[in-house]
């Protein structure tokens, strides 16, 4: 695990300061550099200084995580030890835009970091969508592509967009459930999922591949199409600092084992809802919003750094992550004379 973190952080320090490494790669014939898709996402709306380049509007969150025993059996992780472990969390509305309406139908994020016991973090990424839109970086990087204005109009055009779904399959599944599903009325409503497949390793050093879900004690709600009309631009961050002030916020997180023959190196795939299924825990924010002001801005949510019990798997994907969040958080940082 060490030796996994060390190589990680060189990655993301080669990126942060400039060296040639993405170059390099992109001369081999490698999907996109880092640098190329995070400067693409600027292109979509804009540099906004010292905000994040995806998923930048977005509001803060606290509480805790508790495991339950069960959770000790498939991992040793601290995060499953059965204390109460304190976390920071971060809601958004996914994008490049700061301004977008909170009725946009985009994917919702959530972003958590656990303190750990000994100084140690452990953090998720996920999304409201069961599956997620590329299963390659290159695919990432055409809908971003995409997305980006024409220079002469200054607006996205909708033919580039059917010409991506056209000619990407590993996009559909995303798109349809979008398509199909307005977004929730609070941040609180909705199911969150990793996307990707994590390693759990237990006490006899026996591994074995899941995914999560994180599913509100409040209900998963959608907004009505008169609703998503009439809402005013912005009520996600205001309706969770309400809803908190109001009582405790919880989902139960629930951890699928995946079974021989589940891919765990593409996010666009489904595994099967016949899988078995462990109630891993219970989550639980006490603040938000306006009651915690920035608490969560200034981290790097990278859902690689991960602690001992726990390893990401070799979804390209999920590798990638950490070398873009690297690029958005040293340019963001730079911004903000950091």
């Amino acid at each position: 695990m060490l030796h996994f973190i060390l190589m990680r952080l060189a990655l993301a320090t080669s990126l942060i300061l400039g060296f040639p490494f993405a170059l390099k790669a992109e001369e081999a014939g490698a999907p996109p550099s880092p640098d190329a898709v995070v400067s693409t996402l600027e292109k979509i709306s804009g540099v906004h200084k010292g905000i994040r380049r995806n998923h930048s509007k977005g509001v803060c969150a606290e509480g805790f995580f508790e495991a339950t025993p069960a959770a000790r059996d498939l991992s040793v992780s601290r995060l499953f030890s059965g204390e109460k472990i304190p976390l920071v969390a971060r809601f958004s509305v996914a994008g490049p835009n700061p301004a977008v309406p909170d009725a946009a139908k985009n994917p919702r994020g959530f972003a958590l970091q656990y303190r750990l016991p000994g100084g140690d973090l452990h953090q998720m990424a996920m999304l409201n969508t069961p599956v997620f839109g590329a299963a390659t970086v290159q695919t990432f990087y055409d809908r971003l592509l995409a997305d980006v204005p024409d220079p002469a109009t200054g607006k996205r055009d909708p033919e580039k967009l059917k010409a991506f779904l056209a000619s990407h399959p590993d996009a559909r599944e995303m798109a349809q459930w979008l398509a199909t599903h307005n977004p929730p009325p609070s941040y609180a409503n909705t199911t969150y999922f990793s996307l990707h497949a994590f390693k759990f390793i237990d006490g006899a050093k026996q591994g074995r591949w899941v995914r999560w879900r994180f599913e509100p004690r409040d209900g998963v709600l959608f907004l009505g199409d008169d609703e998503m009309a009439s809402l005013p631009k912005d009520f996600l961050a205001q309706r969770l600092t309400d809803r908190t002030r109001a009582g405790p916020v919880q989902w139960d997180m629930i951890v699928t084992l995946a079974e021989p023959g589940d891919p765990i190196d593409n996010p666009t795939i489904a595994w099967p809802r016949t899988r078995r299924e462990v109630n891993a825990g219970t989550l639980t924010l006490t603040k938000a919003g306006d009651d915690v002001v920035a608490v969560c801005d200034d981290i790097n949510f990278d859902p690689n750094v991960v602690s001992a019990g726990v390893e990401p798997s070799p979804d390209p994907i999920l590798e990638f992550r950490s070398p873009a969040y690297a690029v958005s958080f040293g340019r963001r940082l730079d911004e903000k004379g950091k």
